[in-house]
């Protein structure tokens, strides 16, 4: 069972996101804060398998919070209404394992917490940087759904090799290690 403790600063939003990853199967909700501050006591004392932050709360912000669990290793998801660059680069550098976008579909917040507890780090290709090519952007587009490389150079006028120099560069501009 994936434990987690949501912060979300709306309190209705903060009861449906807690309903929509209860009805999973392998997720539970322990834990609901509405502040940053309050997250952090929720992590300490329940020891969530993931913590799934807003960023703008009072008290402590979301990147406050993640910046403040980063040295002792929890997985951290931000889940905000911003795709700001500036957010993206803060979240990054607090060790976040995702950051998504509130507008995306329910069930790819559940997908992308089973991927973060299986290692991986989970973010919206909308926060690319602008000057990315089309194809870096379908190659995204193609990992965020899940598909895996090989299956990447299987599309039309895909080699590996060219997924392979596609995936390099996005991992680059997003100053991600490769592998």
């Amino acid at each position: 069972m994936i434990r987690i403790v949501i912060a979300e600063d709306q309190e209705m939003l903060l009861g449906v996101i807690g309903s929509l990853l209860n009805l999973e199967d392998d997720m539970e909700v322990v834990g609901q804060a509405r502040n940053g501050e309050e997250a952090l006591t929720l992590v300490h004392q329940l020891q969530p398998d993931v913590c799934i932050m807003d960023i703008e709360m009072p008290e402590m912000n979301g990147l406050e919070a993640a910046d403040a669990l980063m040295p002792a290793g929890y997985k951290v998801i931000i889940l905000t209404t911003f795709a700001r660059t500036g957010y993206f680069e803060r979240a990054r550098k607090a060790g976040v394992r995702g950051y998504l976008l509130k507008d995306s579909p329910s069930e790819e917040l559940a997908c992308s917490i089973r991927s973060i507890i299986d290692g991986k780090q989970m973010y919206s290709p909308e926060l690319m940087d602008n000057d990315s090519s089309d194809n870096e952007q379908e190659i995204v587009e193609w990992l965020t759904d899940g598909q895996m490389t090989n299956e990447i150079s299987n599309q039309p006028s895909n080699t590996m090799g060219t997924v392979r120099n596609y995936f390099s560069t996005i991992m680059d501009k997003m100053k991600l290690p490769a592998g």
